[in-house]
């Protein structure tokens, strides 16, 4: 499907259950030069019994686990196809959709984005582009993260790309490779205490600055296996659960002191992980609107040069890059890079669905 210009929607759905995300996005490529204009953008926020489901789907039995797939991809489906009525959007090539992450266990050769069952492309009436994660994790791959391709592709020219969202994820070119990784926790830890506040999230980081930095659960924190290890590696649900609230949670300290020391936790670790400290970094995800984290990723790079987009880049960026991965399956042509995911080759990850 060798064209100029595609015309396609982005969906995804992140771990820190901000809601769904689409973009309505125009690509042209001429001479192997990507260029997009987002033409509409929207996130859905999840209704509370279904915000409630995906947070404890985590412990779902396997029974549990299809059924709440068959029903989130009826789910996707009717938010996606309000989306198109929404904004009377026709002659689509193709929506190309994430889905939502419940298990992501590459170690074990697994990974479950609930939402892309087949019958999607049926319900929607389009060619569906879906579930780019497994087939990395089969060829020896953590299956994460995948933006790093469409770093290279559409945002060269900045030195590192980084996305704050459940987690935090950097790319940048090291020996004209792209390498990537997963560095930390961020809003599914930070979005945890807002929520025993009654709050939906932290805004702006408020709550997070009036609080007290706890030097032995930051070193606590800073002391975990996984910041040794090194790239390619990735996080999922399971390390927030298992390894970071239990040790958040042995200290008799107020919300305010927790939210303060992991949002130290959190820019210090960012610190680290960037192997030059000169240069710019191109900032998305919904962190990048936490003022209190921004700050304290400053204080510790004060080399870098912090560039915040537009709304539509911020918000939208990981929906824009999986609509380019999506296009770029339909091509035939690499959207996975072993570089940064470490399976055996690089390859053109997902699965194509028609209507018929």
């Amino acid at each position: 499907m060798f064209k100029e210009k595609y015309t396609t929607i982005g969906v995804m759905s992140g771990t820190s259950l901000d809601g769904v995300d689409l973009a309505y996005i125009v690509f042209t490529v001429k001479n192997n030069k990507w260029e997009f204009e987002i033409l509409e953008s929207q996130t859905i926020s999840y209704p509370n019994d279904w915000l409630n489901k995906l947070k404890i789907a985590v412990d779902f039995s396997e029974a549990q686990l299809k059924k709440l797939n068959q029903d989130y991809t009826q789910l996707l489906a009717t938010i996606i196809s309000s989306f198109i009525e929404k904004y009377d959007i026709k002659n689509l090539d193709t929506v190309c959709s994430h889905g939502h992450t419940i298990l992501h266990q590459p170690q074990n050769g697994f990974t479950l984005q609930i939402g892309n069952l087949p019958e999607i492309a049926a319900l929607l009436n389009q060619t569906v582009v879906c579930d780019f994660r497994i087939q990395d994790v089969q060829l020896g791959g953590q299956g994460a993260p995948l933006v790093p391709i469409g770093d290279r592709i559409l945002f060269s020219e900045y030195d590192y790309c980084m996305n704050l969202g459940g987690f935090s994820n950097v790319s940048f070119e090291q020996n004209k490779e792209r390498i990537a990784f997963d560095i930390s926790a961020v809003n599914t830890v930070l979005n945890f205490y807002a929520n025993q506040l009654g709050l939906d999230y932290d805004d702006k980081g408020s709550i997070s600055r009036t609080g007290i930095c706890n030097k032995e659960l930051l070193n606590e924190l800073n002391a975990l296996d996984f910041y040794q290890k090194k790239h390619p590696k990735s996080l999922g649900l399971e390390f927030v659960k298992e390894t970071v609230l239990p040790i958040i949670e042995k200290y008799s300290i107020p919300i305010e002191d927790k939210l303060h020391t992991f949002t130290e936790h959190v820019a210090l670790q960012i610190a680290l992980a960037l192997p030059n400290k000169n240069g710019n970094l191109f900032i998305t995800g919904g962190g990048a609107y936490n003022d209190f984290l921004i700050e304290r990723i400053h204080h510790h790079l004060p080399k870098i040069k912090l560039i915040i987009p537009s709304a539509k880049i911020l918000e939208f960026k990981e929906a824009l890059i999986f609509a380019l991965l999506g296009i770029l399956k339909l091509r035939g042509e690499i959207n996975v890079l072993s570089s940064v995911t470490g399976a055996k080759t690089d390859h053109s990850s997902g699965m194509i669905y028609s209507p018929k």
